[in-house]
């Protein structure tokens, strides 16, 4: 039985992290799990919006599906983490971000999404089937920000050989077990000549010696006018943190939206698998809310971990009841409830 940590996060997240857990349980997938709370209702009842139990269970299982978690816009919020202070000689770490502070705490230094179309799935576009590989560790995102002046704010873009090194070759061998063919490197190299330029020249020298790819690289506004173009052009994508994160949105609104889109963190030793939309506070408690990106993501996770007959009976039950529309949530066209997709999805499993 394999133990996997759920976080079920805030907002919409209960609800869509349930139905993603109902579904797995229902597949027959040898899988157990252990629910620990993190976001608002843990920075209520702990201070913290990432107490140590979050950390403590991920340890142990290495695995976690975790809901949308909230982050205030603005101001001076920081998720102060308490985790190994000890060894850290006392001194607690402080993020952005709860998103960002699982990443950099247990070292996931590289997302993956799929983004493609799905049977039933409104869309301008078709054929669209892109995977996409974004930094997580560096650039922008790293949040090391000050204030120069009263006018004036100021960030650190950090980009280096060994987090461009590991997450390229992450990706070729990602590829590689899949059978993809084509890696496209977005990057700003034209004007940020030595940050984007260190991220361009190191992914194109790791990608050298893999003859069964084919490397090309994009100045990223380009990149993004195609794919609004001729997204079928495009097979897999590696981009810098903040990059990545604008592109893969942006590839998401190609098939159908951040509803439709999974998402998984991956680093040495641990890996989270989460949908990338966001809380949607306003929808949370309504029996509205679109589960098919959380479901997506809980598959992505089920093929890691080596239970690929469950993950397959998943996707094609959900892609079942997104192609029939007769119990789907509003967002896709129907008037279901989230619990209502949710128990079709397992009707067809049963079938």
């Amino acid at each position: 039985m394999r133990r996997i940590t759920l976080i079920p996060g805030d907002g919409i997240g209960p609800e869509v992290t349930a139905a993603a857990r109902a579904i797995v349980e229902a597949s027959g997938a040898t899988v157990a799990f252990e629910e620990v709370v993190a976001g608002q209702r843990a920075e209520r009842e702990h201070g913290t919006p990432l107490p140590r139990p979050v950390f403590d269970s991920i340890e142990v299982t290495k695995i976690a599906l975790k809901g949308p978690t909230q982050t205030p816009f603005g101001g001076d919020y920081r998720v102060t983490i308490e985790r190994n202070d000890v060894q850290a000689g006392g001194v607690a770490r402080s993020y952005p971000s709860i998103s960002i502070a699982l990443r950099r705490e247990l070292g996931l230094f590289v997302n993956v999404r799929p983004i493609k179309n799905y049977p039933g799935i409104p869309s301008r576009y078709e054929k669209v089937d892109l995977l996409i590989f974004r930094e997580n560790s560096e650039d922008l995102y790293v949040g090391v920000e000050r204030m120069v002046d009263e006018g004036t704010a100021e960030a650190i873009k950090i980009i280096s050989e060994r987090g461009t090194e590991r997450v390229t070759r992450f990706a070729l061998d990602y590829m590689q077990r899949l059978g993809r063919r084509r890696l496209t490197i977005g990057h700003k190299a034209n004007v940020m000549k030595m940050t984007d330029g260190l991220f361009l020249k190191v992914a194109q020298s790791i990608a050298k010696g893999r003859s069964d790819i084919l490397v090309d690289q994009r100045v990223v506004d380009a990149l993004c006018m195609d794919l609004v173009m001729r997204p079928e052009d495009y097979d897999c994508l590696l981009l810098p943190n903040l990059y990545g994160d604008i592109v893969s949105d942006l590839a998401a609104g190609l098939v159908g939206g951040l509803g439709v889109a999974p998402g998984a963190n991956f680093g040495t030793d641990y890996a989270i698998f989460e949908a990338v939309h966001g809380s949607a506070p306003d929808i949370a408690g309504k029996d509205v809310a679109n589960p098919t990106a959380s479901i997506l993501s809980a598959v992505m996770m089920l093929r890691y971990i080596g239970e690929t007959a469950a993950a397959d009976r998943i996707a094609q039950a959900l892609a079942q009841v997104l192609m029939e529309k007769h119990a789907v949530t509003p967002d896709l066209g129907g008037n279901a409830g989230t619990r209502a997709m949710t128990d079709a999805i397992i009707q067809k499993l049963r079938a």
